[in-house]
C-alpha cells in the first residue's frame, strides 16, 4: 500500500455546498515499517510533538494534593490519586516559583498571578503583559497545523475580568477566549456551517461516506478496522453533544442567583474527546484547557458541594477539617478530568506507541496553597513522553516558572523558545 500523508482529511459538502472535512487519526499507513517515522514523500520524517497547557483556577490545598516523598517512590496523595495508573507517565515538580506574580500592579493577586504564570508578565489593568507560553509555543510548531492552536474551556463562572476568563494571550492586551460549548467546537473541528447540522438533524459522516470508501482501499485491514472505529467515534461524540439539554448551547453570562448548576464533568469529557479528535488527526498540535476559571465561582453538584462557589470554599472555613476536605475533593475531581484526557492520549496508537509518547502536557493553577494565595512552591504536572521528558518522580526544586518552561519549550517540543521573561536557567531534573 502507498504511504498516506498525516494530513489526510475525509471530505464532502453539505447541502448548502458548505466543506465537511473529517481528519483520521494516526494510521500504520503513515509511518515506516518500524513506525518511528513518517512515509508519505516529501515529509518532515520526525513524529510531530504537541503540547497541552491545562489550567484549574483558585490554587490547591496543599496538604491534600503535594506528596512528601521525592523522586521515584513518591506516594499518590488524595488529590493526585486519580492518576495513579499513570505514574509512569506524569512527573510532579514542586517548589516553582512565579517572582512576576509579586510586582507591584492594579487589581487582587489574582490578576497579577494569572498574567505571571501565563506570559511572566506582570498584569497591565486589561490583561496579561504578554503572549502566553502556549502561543509562543504555537508560532514556532503550529504554522503547518489548520488550526495553529485551540483554546477549550469548560467551566464558564468566575469574576468578570479578561484576566480571569482568558488563559490563552496572543500578546500583551490580546485574548484568545476558549470555546467553552461543544457544539461550537465541535463544528470548528468537522466544518459544520449549515442549520441542519448544528441542530444535528443527521450526521457528518453522511456526507464524507464515498472518500472514506476510497481511503480505506489504499490502506490495509488493520488501519481500515482503524478508520471504521474512529468514524464510529465521531459519530458516538456527535450523538452525545446533541443529547445535551438546550440551556448547554449557551454561555453563561449572568448565572441565576443559586449559580449555574450544570454537569460541567460531562461537558469536560466532552471538550477533552473534542481536543484528543484535534490532535489525532493533525488539525493542531498546540491546546489550552481551562477547566475552570482564574478566581472560579463553580459550584459542584455532582461531588454535594454548592453551599458556597469554589472561590469562596477557598476561604471561608477553609482551616477547618470539612473545609479542607472540601477542597480535596474539588481539586481531585480537577486531576480527574485530567487524567482522563491523559488515558485518551495513550490509549490512541500512533506509529510504534501512542499518542502520549508524543505529546507534553502540562497542569498549572495560578496560585499554590489558595487561601494564602501563595506564588511560591507552586506545584505542577508534566505529563507524556515528548522529547524524552522524565516521569515517574516528584521533584522539588528552586527554579522558576520561566525555567521550566523553557527546558521542556525547548528540550522536549525543540522550539529552541531560548527564553522567557522570568527565566533563569534550564531545569536538567526534568529532561
Amino acid at each position: 500500500m502507498a504511504p498516506l500523508s498525516r494530513r489526510t482529511f475525509l471530505r464532502g459538502a453539505g447541502l448548502a455546498g458548505s466543506a465537511i472535512r473529517i481528519g483520521l487519526p494516526p494510521l500504520a499507513a503513515m509511518f515506516n515499517p518500524s513506525g518511528t517515522a513518517y512515509a508519505a514523500p516529501g515529509a518532515s520524517k520526525d513524529i510531530e510533538s504537541r503540547f497541552v497547557f491545562w489550567f484549574n483556577g483558585n490554587g490547591i490545598p496543599e496538604r491534600y494534593w503535594i506528596p512528601r516523598v521525592t523522586g521515584e517512590q513518591f506516594e499518590f496523595t488524595p488529590c493526585l490519586s486519580p492518576l495513579a495508573a499513570f505514574r509512569n507517565d506524569i512527573h510532579i515538580i514542586t517548589g516553582l516559583d512565579s517572582p512576576a506574580a509579586r510586582l507591584p500592579g492594579p487589581g487582587n493577586s489574582h490578576y497579577p498571578s494569572m498574567s505571571a504564570l501565563l506570559t511572566g508578565m506582570p498584569y497591565t489593568g486589561r490583561g496579561a503583559g504578554g503572549a502566553s507560553l502556549d502561543q509562543l509555543i504555537a508560532r514556532v510548531v503550529g504554522e503547518k497545523s489548520r488550526f495553529r492552536s485551540l483554546q477549550v474551556g469548560v467551566s464558564q463562572e468566575s469574576f468578570g475580568e479578561s484576566i480571569q476568563r482568558n488563559m490563552s494571550w496572543a500578546d500583551r492586551d490580546r485574548p484568545l477566549p476558549p470555546e467553552m460549548l461543544p457544539h461550537q467546537l465541535f463544528d470548528r473541528l468537522f466544518g459544520v456551517k449549515e442549520a441542519s447540522w448544528v441542530k444535528r438533524q443527521s450526521s457528518i459522516l453522511d456526507t464524507v461516506q464515498e472518500d472514506a470508501r476510497k481511503v480505506k482501499s489504499q490502506v490495509g485491514p488493520s488501519d481500515q478496522a482503524k478508520i471504521e472505529e474512529y468514524l464510529s467515534s465521531v459519530r458516538d461524540l456527535e450523538r452525545s453533544i446533541a443529547s445535551l439539554p438546550p440551556e448547554y448551547r449557551q454561555v453563561v453570562e449572568r448565572p441565576q442567583e443559586g449559580g449555574d448548576l450544570r454537569d460541567w464533568p460531562r461537558i469536560a469529557k466532552l471538550q477533552s474527546d473534542l481536543v484528543v479528535h484535534a490532535l489525532a488527526s493533525g488539525q493542531t498540535r498546540v491546546a489550552s484547557y481551562m477547566l475552570t476559571k482564574c478566581q472560579g465561582l463553580t459550584r459542584f453538584p455532582w461531588l454535594g458541594h454548592t453551599a458556597q462557589r469554589h472561590h469562596e470554599y477557598t476561604h471561608n472555613g477553609v482551616e477547618t477539617p470539612r473545609g479542607m476536605r472540601i477542597l480535596r475533593d474539588i481539586c481531585r475531581w480537577h486531576v480527574e478530568e485530567f487524567a482522563y484526557l491523559v488515558g485518551k492520549l495513550k490509549s490512541t496508537p500512533e506509529g510504534a506507541g501512542n499518542m502520549l509518547d508524543n505529546t507534553c502536557l502540562l497542569y498549572v493553577h495560578e496560585h499554590a496553597e489558595a487561601n494564602a494565595h501563595k506564588n511560591n512552591n507552586l506545584a505542577v504536572i508534566a505529563a507524556g513522553h515528548a522529547g524524552g521528558m522524565k516521569t515517574g518522580l516528584h521533584t522539588r526544586t528552586t527554579g522558576t516558572l520561566g525555567d521550566l518552561y523553557v527546558t521542556l519549550a525547548d528540550e522536549a517540543l525543540g522550539t529552541r523558545l531560548g527564553t522567557f521573561p522570568t527565566f533563569e536557567r534550564k531545569l536538567t531534573e526534568i529532561i
